[in-house]
């Protein structure tokens, strides 16, 4: 025993009483009333246990008959979270919440010197004022925690003040590794407020993790923790510079810790395109979308010089690596686009995403708008950087290329066309070598396919093989 003073909490019970609304789920809740603590404000059916030989449900069964009449059977009742709370004053109590969701009769007031209303309420639109001890157990329930703290300080209000919301969720043995470090929730709580629902929304190739945190007022965000300083300094840079140009097509930076390689950021609607399937139609509109939003990243800044040379040196490295993978005579063709690169004239550089793909492109099918995430690759770069990717989606589809150039605005130079096909080359070698050194066959294919196009590609690989011509 580390303390002078061994903790003699009381033991509460309380009722989550749920039903199907017209607007979502209710919650039963009564307002106190009388010489009570807490007069005046909501909380759910509630009480103690009656003496050492009650047990939790039993003493929720009567006490939810004492107070509004219902009866439930205790085969109904469902553990729900459990409360550690301690009050402004230094009273600590446990509290034990079950939800029930059948019962006998109709609720109502039964002792009125100690309660004068009882209602249902959307979990969405709860009244004021309300316990906070009640508010925590309700927040904690609705986020799917088995056990909160809810220590009070002194001077706190008795009744629920955002500004003074003490819930602190505990996570389950189960859900290791679901929710962020300590450190992490607590940065980001203190840019948005209070997070009751944490989802980990990360890629599963990426070792950047990210999570969509829902707030206790209903909000959303993402939480995204960099695998190194250079994409976190690289996606911060962006989301300051040039992204709000973007407008509602790009997130928000909300908040930024360079020491946590964190940032929270806002959520932007749509589903990912990648695995989607959509008719031709709407598959033209989308790509259309694609090349205007590539035309909107790249004059979101004015240009800037060319750029020096093409990103050749770790060539080596990566075609050791790929190797077991290519196919009879990719090494060569591979080999001699890259000794091309040096003769080739530099480009101007501009604002590139530098992962420009479907994953990381989000559709929204209903409004029709075109969501752009993921700028941790974000860097200066010739334009044409950010179709390399993007080229393996409209592959044997020429009305997806027309519809993605048509965007855009206009065609590739010449010189673009040259970078493009290098460019590809690289991105197809780095991805199979990374493919194979995280088991990752889907990279692989993707860039055997890749070089396999480029080297039957006549004259270039944004060419047209209906006409032969360059868009």
């Amino acid at each position: 025993m580390s303390g002078a003073q061994r903790h003699t909490e009381p033991l509460d019970v309380h009722l989550l009483a749920v039903r199907d609304g017209a607007a979502g789920p209710e919650v039963l809740l009564s307002r106190r009333a009388g010489g009570v603590y807490a007069a005046g404000c909501w909380h759910l059916v509630s009480g103690h246990l009656d003496g050492p030989w009650e047990d939790v449900v039993t003493a929720l069964v009567r006490e939810a008959r004492e107070e509004s009449g219902v009866v439930i059977d205790p085969a109904d009742v469902r553990a729900a979270v459990t409360v550690h709370h301690r009050s402004p004053g230094g009273d600590a109590r446990i509290g034990v919440f079950f939800e029930v969701r059948r019962w006998e009769g109709a609720p109502e007031v039964l002792e009125p010197a100690v309660c004068n209303a009882m209602g249902w309420f959307s979990f969405d639109a709860l009244p004021e004022p309300m316990v906070a001890y009640c508010r925590a157990g309700l927040d904690a329930y609705r986020a799917g925690a088995r056990m909160a703290l809810h220590l009070q300080e002194p001077g706190d209000p008795i009744a629920y003040d955002r500004t003074a919301d003490r819930l602190v969720l505990v996570p389950e043995p189960a859900a290791r590794g679901t929710v962020p470090e300590r450190a992490v929730r607590a940065f980001a709580e203190q840019a948005v407020g209070r997070i009751t629902a944490w989802a980990d929304v990360s890629w599963a190739r990426d070792e950047s993790r990210v999570w969509r945190a829902t707030g206790a007022e209903g909000g959303e965000w993402y939480v995204k923790i960099h695998q190194n300083d250079r994409f976190h300094h690289r996606e911060v840079d962006a989301l300051r510079d040039w992204i709000p140009g973007l407008g509602a097509a790009a997130p928000r930076l909300v908040a930024a810790d360079p020491s946590l390689r964190a940032v929270v950021l806002t959520a932007v609607g749509g589903r990912t395109l990648h695995g989607t399937v959509h008719p031709p139609e709407q598959q033209r509109l989308i790509f259309h979308r694609i090349g205007q939003l590539a035309a909107t990243i790249h004059h979101s800044t004015p240009p800037r010089p060319a750029a020096d040379s093409l990103p050749v040196a770790k060539l080596e490295r990566h075609l050791a690596e790929a190797l077991p993978h290519l196919a009879p005579g990719d090494e060569e063709f591979i080999r001699a686009t890259a000794g091309r690169a040096a003769a080739l004239a530099p480009l101007e550089t501009v604002p590139t995403h530098g992962d420009f793909q479907l994953r990381n492109l989000r559709w929204d099918e209903r409004a029709g708008t075109l969501y752009v995430i993921d700028f941790e690759r974000s860097e200066p770069g010739p334009a044409v950087r950010d179709f390399v990717r993007l080229s393996d989606a409209w592959h044997g589809r020429p009305d997806l290329l027309q519809a993605v150039m048509d965007g855009y605005g206009r065609r590739f130079t010449p010189e673009e066309e040259a970078q493009f096909t290098v460019l590809s080359v690289l991105d197809a070698v780095s991805g199979i070598a990374y493919g194979t050194n995280n088991s990752d066959p889907e990279l692989v294919e993707r860039g055997r396919r890749t070089l396999a196009r480029l080297r039957t590609a006549t004259p270039s690989p944004t060419e047209h093989p209906a006409t032969g011509g360059a868009l």
